[in-house]
């Protein structure tokens, strides 16, 4: 059996997950799409779906059991601990249930916190 390639765009990745986790990654990607400055870009890194603005800003996938958003950055996951106290969190990664997308205003929060890191690098 050959190996499956990997998907060259967040489109073609989205396509090879099964519902209910499509529906819930696409509601993730919009949410993180509406917070992102126009020069942000989709990318695929690590096989996985990835916004880019001034490096990689956060991810997310689907798996077996679980979705994921990864905000690639354990100072933003310490931050916001409280508001991710009722999902399970592991070193980087926020898992939700595949059929149930993250709070759009927790998102924004995810999102808005590791933008102000990266302007802050960026100075």
């Amino acid at each position: 059996m050959r190996p499956t390639a990997p998907p060259s765009s967040v489109d073609q990745y989205l396509d090879g997950v099964p519902e209910p986790a499509r529906e819930t990654l696409e509601k993730i990607r919009a949410r993180i799409l509406a917070v992102v400055p126009p020069a942000a870009t989709e990318a695929i890194s690590y096989r996985i779906p990835t916004v880019r603005y001034k490096g990689a800003l956060v991810a997310y996938a689907a798996f077996k059991h679980h979705c994921s958003l990864f905000p690639m950055s354990l100072a933003v996951m310490r931050n916001l601990a409280p508001d991710l106290a009722p999902y399970e969190t592991a070193k980087g990664t926020i898992r939700f249930p595949l059929d149930k997308p993250l709070p759009a205003a927790l998102v924004r929060k995810i999102v808005k916190a590791r933008l102000v890191e990266k302007e802050r690098r960026g100075k």
